[in-house]
């Protein structure tokens, strides 16, 4: 399979329109056959569920060339699941797992001119998402549903691509105890923009959260899970109920655990014993994992 004429290794971390997304809608009570479309572009009524009261979900996976030219994608089944159970938390319709994972095989198999070549630093980003779309005035779930899947080829996350960031603790909470913080709806990061143009004005890459009870205890970034390293060696990942369950955080442990011999600890992190880790880094599937150099608390640095 060629390839797009693309400067594969410069990419950014932005949008380009590539050549077919999948759409299937749901009306009636049930999802449609949905297919392929060269359409990028959606319509719908100013009164739509989803701009009145946000009611949307998304997912992001990854799809790469191996070395031996193949075309493969990162645990489709684990996103297929963490959505279903996000379109449940928000009343919406679940669009079936098995579909979901047939939408993220056909949208890539369409683009495949579009999966940067191996070596090259950068990947398909694939991103399925649903929304409310008929109109709904007073609060409450909409009736009929959109579910779509496009994909866009992208460099680094963060620029300047591996090397260590800086992060600042942020004043703001990310999440509500009992909230949505373990979903991956989309008000969640609507609620994250003001507190990262913040911190990028101040010259940060990042925000690190604190739990909003207590703030006593690390939970994540904005877009991506936290990793320790203990100086003896053990991998340590917050737990909290308000952490989204990240798919690239779970399987790094699984790694680090079944095939690095490491011992792992997902576990309360109180801020105060962060200074005594050997190592800190974010890890996400558009962050990939990106180390962490400095963690600034209001001007003291760690």
């Amino acid at each position: 399979m060629s390839k797009k004429n693309i400067d594969w290794g410069n990419l950014d971390f932005n949008y380009r329109k590539t050549d077919y997304r999948y759409v299937a809608n749901y009306k009636d009570g049930k999802w449609d056959e949905g297919g392929l479309t060269t359409n990028d572009m959606i319509s719908m009524n100013e009164c739509a569920c989803v701009l009145q009261y946000a009611q949307t979900c998304f997912e992001g996976l990854k799809a790469y060339t191996t070395q031996d030219g193949r075309t493969v994608t990162f645990r489709p089944d684990l996103n297929a699941e963490r959505m279903y159970d996000t379109a449940l938390r928000l009343e919406m319709p679940p669009f079936e797992k098995d579909r979901f994972i047939d939408a993220i095989e056909k949208v890539v198999k369409a683009n495949e001119e579009w999966v940067p070549p191996y070596g090259s630093g950068a990947t398909l980003y694939i991103r399925p998402f649903m929304f409310g779309i008929n109109p709904v005035i007073g609060v409450k779930p909409a009736e009929d549903y959109m579910f779509r899947v496009f994909c866009t080829p992208v460099g680094p996350y963060f620029k300047g691509g591996a090397k260590p960031i800086v992060v600042k603790i942020s004043d703001f909470d990310r999440a509500a105890p009992h909230g949505t913080g373990h979903i991956k709806a989309g008000l969640n990061y609507a609620m994250s923009l003001h507190p990262i143009m913040e911190a990028h004005r101040q010259g940060f890459a990042e925000n690190m959260y604190l739990d909003p009870g207590t703030r006593s205890k690390v939970e994540e970034t904005g877009g991506a899970n936290i990793l320790f390293v203990t100086k003896d060696g053990k991998l340590v990942t917050p737990k909290s109920d308000s952490i989204l369950p990240s798919i690239t955080r779970r399987s790094l442990c699984e790694v680090a655990e079944k095939y690095l011999g490491l011992e792992v600890e997902q576990r309360e992190v109180y801020f105060d014993e962060v200074p005594d880790f050997a190592e800190c880094g974010l890890c996400g599937t558009a962050a990939v994992i990106s180390p962490v150099g400095k963690i600034n608390d209001h001007g003291r640095e760690i």
